[in-house]
């Protein structure tokens, strides 16, 4: 595709690819300027469909076309040689329109490791007031539904040296609590509902859904604004300050790619002109792995019976109508628990989803028998992947490979997880529940038996994160003013920015780049 075939789309001060969780909040606070006009761009569509308020509604937005970009990624080694379904928003609010709305802010150390990496003004302390500010517009509500399975394996996890303590997000995560949401009065409270919605009066900002960003415009080194489809027609716009990416960490560095931004040698065999050398771009890819050991039990109420009956169905359907309370308003998931793994790790490095259900994979129906699935996953793994175009076609989705359990240390990380989480559900708490382990199974007892369980039931959490890494080194793709290298009047602001992973849910931490990232434009806009 030439700039020369596209029909101009007017200029604005800042254009923003990308209407999910960052893209939204940049649009709110760039907008609060009535002096600047903002265009925020999204490829997806309105965020209007009934199941994306219910907060159950997961269940049919993911692996759906209409809410869901449906990425494979490619089959892994360590994973039985599989290739899973990764979920990406594709719909105004991005993944906070589809998510499990768990709110976690990470780990102190999280954030002091990216600053003792050089990225100034990234430490635990630095963060805390842009996530007090950004706060004030997230309702964060506790969980609306409690289960008897899940209260027991609580008392079960503080049996076994996982102290219970109110919530997590302040600093050390170390325990066992019920996971916080961003709900309101049992709705889901994505990036729409907090930013984008309670700016969409203001003058100066545009948002155009079904708008597929192609390509950055250069002239030199300077980015111009971008290059966008939008009902098999293609246009350009002019950004005169600055064009910012925030299409997560599978869509940027496929832009950035597709643009002239990368490898020098992956462009050349794909005959894309080369901008910026960036070997940086894609690669870092890496993501929480969660292995889903599931259990039948007995004489206790769980999910499986009640979605798999009609008066179940109509009783939490009546529920939720009437007081919003109940199973609808609830994530997979409804209690969380860190810890360490083996005693030389410095911070909890292991984090449980606890679930009272079970299913074969999401989107499937679930078990006809009372069951909790406690998932283990490793907080920060050392395995890392890559995010590849294949061809010059935006419209091809690029080869998103993570590497799952390629390392030694990540197969010792889940072996141990497994294990303790057997220790958990032999405590005394569950004993009257009769706990059955029937994924994987207790067949698998040695060592090498439980990484290969682990490959077989590992999936992923919708963690991805990386791939345009902040720093100062030779694979770094921003600046810690999120500035991409080598080229000007270009930020990336959103997950991908994240050198490691943080330890927990990453919704919040995109919130966090986004608020810094949104400082960091005005104060260089004069």
């Amino acid at each position: 595709m030439s700039g020369s075939a596209a029909t101009p789309f007017g200029s604005y001060d800042y254009v923003i690819a990308g209407a999910g969780s960052a893209g939204c909040l940049l649009a709110n606070r760039l907008s609060a300027d009535p002096s600047v006009s903002v265009l925020l761009l999204e490829a997806g569509g309105q965020d209007d469909w009934f199941w994306i308020d219910v907060p159950v509604g997961y269940l049919y937005t993911i692996a759906n076309p209409r809410t869901d970009w449906c990425y494979k990624t490619e089959p892994d080694p360590h994973l039985a040689n599989r290739s899973i379904h990764y979920a990406r928003g594709r719909v105004l609010g991005g993944c906070s329109s589809i998510n499990a709305m768990i709110y976690m802010r990470g780990q102190k150390e999280d954030y002091d490791h990216w600053a003792a990496l050089g990225n100034e003004d990234w430490s635990w302390e630095d963060a805390l007031p842009y996530f007090r500010k950004l706060e004030e517009s997230l309702h964060i509500e506790d969980p609306r539904v409690r289960w008897e399975i899940v209260d027991a394996w609580q008392k079960a996890a503080a049996e076994c040296g996982i102290a219970p303590i109110r919530s997590f997000n302040g600093g050390d995560n170390s325990g066992c609590a019920p996971f916080q949401m961003t709900q309101k009065r049992g709705r889901r409270w994505s990036a729409t509902s907090a930013f984008l919605r309670p700016a969409l009066h203001r003058r100066n900002l545009t948002v155009l859904t079904g708008a597929s960003v192609t390509r950055i415009r250069f002239e030199e080194k300077n980015a111009v604004g971008f290059e966008f489809l939008r009902e098999k027609s293609l246009y350009s716009v002019t950004a005169r300050r600055e064009s910012i990416l925030s299409l997560g960490s599978i869509g940027s560095p496929q832009v950035l790619q597709l643009s002239g931004i990368g490898n020098e040698e992956h462009l050349r065999k794909l005959q894309i002109k080369l901008i910026q050398h960036s070997p940086g771009v894609g690669e870092n890819l890496h993501d929480h792995l969660q292995i889903r050991m599931q259990y039948k039990v007995r004489n206790v109420r769980t999910l499986n019976e009640m979605a798999n009956s009609l008066f179940g169905k109509a009783a939490m359907g009546l529920e939720y109508l009437f007081r919003r309370t109940g199973p609808l308003t609830m994530p997979p998931s409804q209690l969380g628990a860190f810890a360490r793994s083996d005693p030389s790790q410095p911070t909890p490095n292991i984090e449980w989803h606890v679930q009272p259900l079970s299913l074969d994979k999401f989107g499937e129906p679930l078990h006809p028998f009372p069951a909790i699935t406690p998932s283990v996953c490793n907080l920060r793994p050392t395995s890392r992947g890559w995010v590849r175009i294949r061809s010059q076609d935006p419209a091809e989705h690029p080869e998103i490979k993570l590497n799952y359990l390629s390392t030694p240390e990540d197969r010792k990380v889940a072996v141990d997880g497994m294990r303790f989480t057997r220790r958990i559900m032999a405590a005394k708490a569950l004993q009257k529940y009769q706990p059955e382990e029937f994924k994987p199974g207790i067949k698998a007892s040695t060592d090498s038996e439980l990484e290969q369980a682990a490959g077989e039931l590992g999936t992923t959490i919708f963690h991805p994160v990386g791939t345009c890494r902040m720093g100062s080194d030779p694979m770094a793709v921003v600046d810690d003013r999120l500035r991409v290298l080598g080229v000007d009047r270009l930020r990336v602001i959103d997950a991908s920015v994240m050198p490691r992973i943080t330890s927990g849910n990453t919704n919040a931490p995109t919130y966090l780049i986004a608020e810094k990232g949104a400082r960091m434009v005005l104060e260089s806009k004069d």
